[in-house]
Order: structure tokens, then sequence, then C-alpha cells
């Protein structure tokens, strides 16, 4: 088992990583954060067979710490490396800032180059990778990343402040750097020396763009409704949006629509993909008997028993497909054909149907017409 030190493991990289690093198996990972005893490092460093070296400052008191936290750490962790005299792999997690010449860009582009000498030095792996903003799961707002604090303060209904809708943003994503961490651990050997490494993909969205997206999250989720998830981009941030909720308000009521055949309710709706939707249906009770032009759906008992029939609206011949909970499958409803639902049983059926677009009253596109005339 190969024992793993992870600096700065208590922070929003590190929480994420450790937890791969421990699902994966075959690791020992060693935790160091700012709440550790200093002489802890040596002796962990000591025992390590691969260091990700994600401790840093990046809003310090006073700007002496940019130093001290990034700069001088990184050096004392490779002059313990270096003494092991066991060329032990180090990944730098750096910054963009490296490129610009301010007090936190100049620190870490100072650690890159302490990194760049132990490689030098010992042969040993140094992968340096430069992060733009790092957004997912865990990470803290008014901290870490603008996402987590336009996920928090929108999620919650607080005030954000947008100093220039223009501004141009670049992203990468949590899983992303923790799937590249995880492989490089998993790796039998390594390179020799040091290597820059450029994490892909890199995303790109306005400043403008990343709040007004993340605000349609807030509003479709009180409608049920979710974005167009075929955007990577989104898919991650609502996601991570998702992952700020308030624990407390996870759950949320329905509009139960209810009559004396049962009662419906809208599940998920999705501008891109259709929606979703669940009924409970009494017994002998019959639901739809009408068709789409345009519009499909998927019928899906999951408790109880009945038949779903159709009927081609220019034809004469019924078909029926008979449905229950215990041999569930889905039975597709295509356009021009009308169709029902009966409750055949003696308990409640409970079905869940998908429709390619969301319902509008206003244009239905649902005719009236009996299957069995």
């Amino acid at each position: 088992m190969s024992a793993i030190l992870v600096t700065g493991s208590a922070g929003f990289i590190g929480r994420n990583l450790c937890l791969a690093l421990r699902r994966q198996g075959g690791h020992e990972v060693l935790e160091f954060d700012v709440g550790a005893a200093p002489e802890s490092l040596a002796e962990m460093a000591s025992r390590a067979d691969l260091v990700f070296h994600l401790a840093g400052v990046n809003r310090p008191r006073n700007e002496e710490e940019f130093r001290t936290g990034n700069t001088d750490l990184t050096r004392q962790l490779c002059d313990i490396l270096e003494r092991t005299q066991r060329r032990v792999p180090l990944v730098l997690s750096s910054s963009i800032q490296a490129e610009l010449n301010n007090p936190y860009g100049r620190s870490k582009k100072e650690a890159e180059e302490v990194v760049l000498k132990y490689g030098r030095r010992t042969g040993a792996a140094a992968y340096i990778y430069r992060f733009p903003n790092v957004f997912g799961k865990w990470s803290r707002p008014n901290y870490n990343t603008v996402v987590a604090t336009f996920c928090h303060n929108i999620s919650r209904g607080l005030p954000v402040q947008i100093s220039n809708r223009d501004n141009p943003l670049r992203f990468v994503y949590i899983d992303d750097v923790v799937r590249a961490f995880v492989e490089i651990a998993s790796r039998a050997q390594h390179p020799e020396g040091p290597t820059r490494v450029d994490l892909e993909p890199v995303y790109a969205i306005t400043l403008g763009e990343l709040h007004d997206l993340i605000v349609s999250f807030a509003e479709g989720r009180k409608k049920s409704t979710v974005p167009d998830l075929a955007d990577p981009l989104t898919r991650y941030l609502y996601s991570t949006y998702v992952s700020f909720l308030d624990p407390a308000g996870l759950a949320s009521p329905v509009d139960l629509k209810t009559d004396d055949r049962g009662w419906l309710f809208e599940l998920v709706k999705s501008c891109h993909a259709g929606q979703i939707f669940v009924s409970l249906t009494k017994p002998g009770i019959t639901r739809g008997n009408h068709y789409h032009d345009t519009k499909i759906e998927k019928f899906c008992v999951i408790q109880g028993q009945g038949f779903i029939r159709f009927r081609h609206v220019l034809g004469e011949e019924v078909l029926e497909y008979p449905v229950d909970g215990e041999s569930i499958r889905v039975v597709d409803i295509p356009p021009g054909y009308t169709h029902s639902i009966e409750n055949t049983g003696t308990s409640d059926m409970v079905t869940i149907f998908w429709a390619n677009e969301i319902f509008d009253p206003q244009c239905p596109d649902t005719y009236f017409v009996k299957v069995k005339a």
C-alpha cells in the first residue's frame, strides 16, 4: 500500500481528492492542513511515496503571508523530500495568477521555481498545474471562487455584487482536477524531472452570463424545471448549485392535482428534454382517450396493474398492452394514436409518464378521441 501525502487536505480541492483516493483503495492517505502540528509535516513527508501539495494562502491577513504560506512552505516540503533520497513524486497545485506581477502571483511563481529545482536536482517527477478558477461541491463562498459565492447567496435569496458583467472568467471543474490527480496516483511509473501540465477542459463564461445562469437555476427549481444539461459547463454548474442548497430546504411540496380519478403531479420539466409526471389512478378508472399530433410519451406502471390501449386515429384495430408493478416495462406512445390507461386491479395504480415537451395549456396538442368507440 502506497502512502500519499495531501497538504491542504481540509481545503476545497483537498477534501474532494482525499475522498477519491480513499475510494480508489490501495493508498494510505496522509493529511496535513493548517490545523496540524508543524512537525507532523516532516514525519508524513518522510513516509510519503507521492505528495499532492495543495496547501497555500490566497487571502492572507498581510502580504507577507503569501510568501510564508506559498513559497516558504513549498521550500520546506521539498527540502524534507530531498533528504529522504527517494525521488518522491510531487504534484503542485499552482495558479494562473503566477503569470501576473502581484503578491499572490509572485509567491505562486516562486513556489513553482522551488518545485522545478527539486525535480531537476533529484530527478523526481514534479508535476506543476496552473489552475484557473476551480469550482464544484465543497468550495467556500466568499473565498474559493465567485461560483461558490453566487451559488450560496442566490440559493438563499441573498444579494450578490457584479462589478463588470463582461468580465471574462475561465474555470476548471473539481471532478476533472480530481480525476487527473487520481490518475497520477495510479501510475506505476512517473517521468523523471519537472513537468508542466495543462488541465483540460477549461470553460469560459462572462461574469454576467454566470450570474444569469445561476439565477435561472434558482427560478427553475420553483417551477420544477431543469436546464439544458447537454452543455458540460451548465451541467457542472447546476450540480454545484444544488450542492449549495440549504439542507433544511431540500424537500419541496408538489402541485398535486386531485380529482375523483386519483392524483397527478409534475416531477421535473426541461425545455430541452420534456417533462416527467406521476399519477395515481384508482381501481376501475381510465385515463387518456386522446391523441397527439407531435408529442410523444412513455408510460411506466410501477404499482398496481392495468391495460394500456392504442388505436390509430384513422384505423379501427385496438392494441392492448397489460402492465403491472411486478413485471415493469416502458410503453412508447406514438403520435397519431389515441391511447388510454385503465386500472383493472383492486388497488391504486401508480404510473410514471414522460413527454418530450412541457405541457403548454395554450397549445396542448391533445385531442380527445375514445380508443374504444
